[in-house]
């Protein structure tokens, strides 16, 4: 008979005033906080047999400080690294993660061990699982592909509202909003949601934790549960709506810099539209009588994107200028600006190798809840690949889990061009691999 126990926990890390803000190609320092920033966690027992997943807010983590996370969380909580997933939202208004870059080492030190204590907290939360369900519904026009075809033939990420050069969007979007509903003795139900769009909706200098927040905030006080929010398969997917008018715009204001429009009520329309898909289909789940806990790993390798002579010469001049702080001596502007400075960094870091980089990818399985990290930005053709392929349309595929490699674009981005295949440090092959072993880490949990 099945003893599982799972629990859950939250505590907040929003940082001090004054950190560096991790996001985008500019520089910014946190001066207010609009809202906390939180990290939720979820254990699993059964047993002598432990998985924890946690959902922090923030932009990203990059590899050795998400280890370094893992490895205090097992010290510390007697659990083995493979069954220990921290997903970040990717919030592009919260604290940058590397000193090297700017971030505040006290701090990073600290959320450390806030991490550790929330996974404690949980464990000693844990209550017997009565029984799961999970199930989807649509959440419809709150992402949309940011990647277009011109009429020029030229591909290019997030255009501008009402261009007339837009030909066409390229890219399907998965517009499901995935929940477990998990019911226990004596204790508050927990609802996890999983939903892929960036949470690039508000901007500026003030902390906050975008959308997420929103939907954790709306699914609790309809249904007076715990929620945990996880993002899902959204490396060319966002909140800019290219056919927005009318109401549409309400909440929106044109960021100067790279010609998008944000807003902090955006977030909140965003946040409530995905709670109502995971409010509409709570009622329906589909329960499951799987009360046991799998965990596995499988570290892959893909090679690096590699420069011809003439590409890495003209990239180590826009590189120096952009370091130099003489981005308007580049000749292009707002998201073409942007692009070319990535690409740019992306030569410049891999012209000394490495020729390929390993990447991880992570499964933990909670009764019927299957949840698969990737770490990085896949593609949401990445999100969809897995699904299907491994017969398993309820499953939690996560971005940015137990670690920050970049963009996973899908392999004919590669021919068409854009921010996301440009900057991204992979080959081509890369989406093909993150599918095949994603499908193979689904199945051995599932086993």
């Amino acid at each position: 008979m099945s003893s599982l126990k799972i629990g859950f926990s939250r505590v907040l890390i929003t940082p001090p005033m004054g950190v560096s803000m991790a996001g985008y190609f500019v520089e910014r320092s946190a001066d207010g906080v609009l809202d906390d920033l939180e990290a939720n966690v979820v254990t699993a027992l059964d047993g002598n047999k432990k998985a924890v997943v946690i959902s922090v807010d923030f932009l990203h983590m990059n590899t050795p400080l998400n280890q370094r996370y893992v490895d205090k969380i097992c010290r510390d909580h007697g659990l083995d690294p493979a069954s220990v997933l921290i997903h970040c939202t990717h919030t592009h208004t919260g604290p940058q993660d590397d000193v090297n870059k700017g971030g505040d080492g006290a701090y990073l030190e600290y959320l450390g061990r806030k991490l550790s204590d929330a996974v404690g907290f949980a464990l000693l939360e844990a209550k017997p699982v009565i029984q799961i369900g999970t199930g989807m519904e649509e959440a419809k026009n709150v992402g949309f592909i940011r990647r277009f075809r011109m009429k020029n033939g030229k591909i290019r990420t997030n255009p501008g509202i009402g261009n007339p050069d837009i030909l066409a969007p390229i890219g399907v979007l998965d517009e499901n909003a995935r929940i477990a509903r998990i019911c226990r003795e004596d204790g508050k139900e927990l609802v996890l949601v999983n939903f892929g769009v960036h949470p690039d909706t508000v901007g500026g200098t003030k902390i906050t934790a975008d959308y997420p927040r929103f939907v954790r905030e709306t699914v609790e006080a309809v249904l007076a549960v715990h929620c945990v929010f996880f993002n899902g398969a959204q490396g060319d997917v966002n909140h800019v709506n290219v056919q927005a008018k009318g109401g549409d715009l309400n909440g929106l204001e044109l960021e100067s810099f790279d010609d998008v429009a944000r807003g902090y009520e955006h977030a909140k329309h965003m946040g409530r539209k995905i709670a109502a898909a995971a409010i509409g289909i709570y009622g329906k789940v589909n329960f499951s009588e799987d009360k046991t806990i799998s965990y596995h790993q499988i570290t892959t390798r893909v090679d690096a994107q590699k420069a011809t002579p003439e590409q890495r010469k003209q990239a180590h001049l826009y590189h120096d200028l952009h370091v130099a702080g003489k981005d308007s001596e580049i000749p292009f502007k707002g998201m073409e600006l942007t692009t070319v400075v990535a690409e740019a960094g992306r030569i410049v870091r891999l012209e000394n190798g490495p020729s390929y980089f390993p990447l991880t990818i992570s499964g933990v399985r909670l009764g019927p809840v299957d949840f698969v990290g990737i770490p990085g930005e896949p593609f949401a053709g990445i999100g969809r690949g897995i699904r299907e392929q491994s017969g398993s349309p309820c499953a939690f595929v996560c971005c940015l889990t137990n670690g920050s490699a970049g963009y996973f674009p899908m392999r004919e981005a590669y021919d068409e061009g854009g921010y996301e295949a440009r900057s991204s440090q992979f080959s081509p092959d890369v989406a093909d691999t993150l599918i095949e072993t994603g499908v193979q880490v689904l199945r051995h949990i599932k086993t």
